[in-house]
């Protein structure tokens, strides 16, 4: 089995968040995961994964900026020569305290922002934020950092694309990121409030495509939800290939998701080198290269694209981490996944939102 080098760490500093987004990904026990590492942890962490051939850290969460100490991560994270990039919402962080961040060696930003109109975003996130995350984009921009806007996609702002890129190009965004929501965690809790009709999610990419051509427009990433799609997602660009996540426990898992699947091991950097957590792990080893497969994944010629789909994915809709996920239109259990497109089309119910926790 091939153990491949990894080019991206998504470093998981907390769940805690102030935010009570409705489709967040962290898991629905986020409050029972503690902030396991400390700075001198991470420390030795970003310098083992660059040992490794990781060149680039997302620092993220939950809400990365309510560490207190995180100015000491960003300025090791530096040190060990990685590209420090920050995943936040934009709050507690201040612009002065974004500065600090700056000296210490930060190099991007990415924003969250739950829609480009201020109710339907507070509406989401569960709490009034809208006009703090502009502000926080602006000091972005001030400092000369470049500028992701993130805007996930759901039944409720899908058809405001144009008003998402508007937004994007007020603000001075390098690259907006429309991301259909992908159905983990607390999204997947409010699959039947957030989950799109494929009508809207064709009509939105016919409109970004429209977008991606006006001239001055930043960059546009559009990401399909795999439950309207007839082909699975190599998730994470494949299992224990390129992208190491580490949760604020320590653990090292493949994707953010992994550790929810029943039945795996994974290793924790607070026990053991990150390349002994990466190469040994029997959760890592899981489901990397094609052993693992079965039909009919082992003979199909997009394996080595798709891997099979999503594992978290397979599991959440057949209870099988190892079946075929069934975004794929010749998984054995794709019917799965055509019942759930149907919730579409009833009316949405109410949405149940995260605990927010904050320092």
């Amino acid at each position: 089995m091939t153990m491949h080098r990894p080019y991206n760490l998504v470093a998981e500093l907390t769940y805690r968040c102030p935010l009570r987004c409705a489709y967040c990904s962290n898991p629905l026990g986020h409050t029972a995961v503690h902030d396991g590492l400390d700075a001198d942890a991470w420390a030795r962490v970003f310098r083992e994964a660059a040992e490794l051939g990781v060149v680039h850290v997302g620092l993220t969460g939950g809400e990365p900026t309510a560490r207190p100490d995180l100015a000491a991560i960003v300025a090791a994270a530096s040190d060990a020569d990685l590209y420090t990039h920050l995943v936040t919402a934009g709050i507690p962080i201040t612009p002065e305290g974004l500065e600090t961040l700056v000296g210490a060696g930060l190099r991007s930003v990415q924003l969250s922002v739950q829609d480009s109109r201020a109710n339907a975003s507070d509406r989401i996130a569960g709490v009034e934020a809208f006009e703090r995350k502009l502000t926080f984009a602006r000091a972005v921009r001030r400092l000369d950092l470049p500028l992701a806007l993130n805007v996930v996609l759901h039944r409720e702002n899908l058809a405001r694309v144009d008003e998402h890129v508007a937004l994007a190009r007020r603000l001075g965004a390098h690259r907006l990121e429309l991301a259909n929501t992908q159905y983990y965690g607390w999204a997947l809790t409010n699959r039947a409030a957030l989950l799109p009709t494929r009508a809207q999610v064709e009509s939105a990419a016919a409109r970004v495509e429209a977008a991606r051509r006006e001239p001055g427009a930043p960059e546009i990433v559009f990401v399909l939800p795999d439950h309207h799609t007839d082909r699975p997602k190599p998730c994470m660009g494949g299992w224990g290939r390129r992208i190491v996540v580490v949760n604020p426990e320590g653990l090292v898992l493949p994707c953010h998701a992994a550790a929810e699947l029943p039945g795996l091991e994974f290793y924790s950097v607070r026990e053991r080198p990150l390349s002994e957590c990466w190469r040994d792990a029997p959760g890592i080893n899981a489901f990397r290269g094609e052993a693992w497969m079965r039909e009919p994944c082992g003979s199909c010629p997009e394996r080595t694209r798709d891997f099979g789909g999503c594992r978290c994915q397979a599991w959440l809709l057949t209870g099988d981490a190892a079946t075929t996920d069934p975004a794929c239109a010749l998984a054995p259990e794709r019917e799965r996944m055509l019942r759930v497109r149907k919730e579409a089309e009833h009316p949405a119910p109410d949405l149940v939102y995260r605990g927010a926790s904050i320092p």
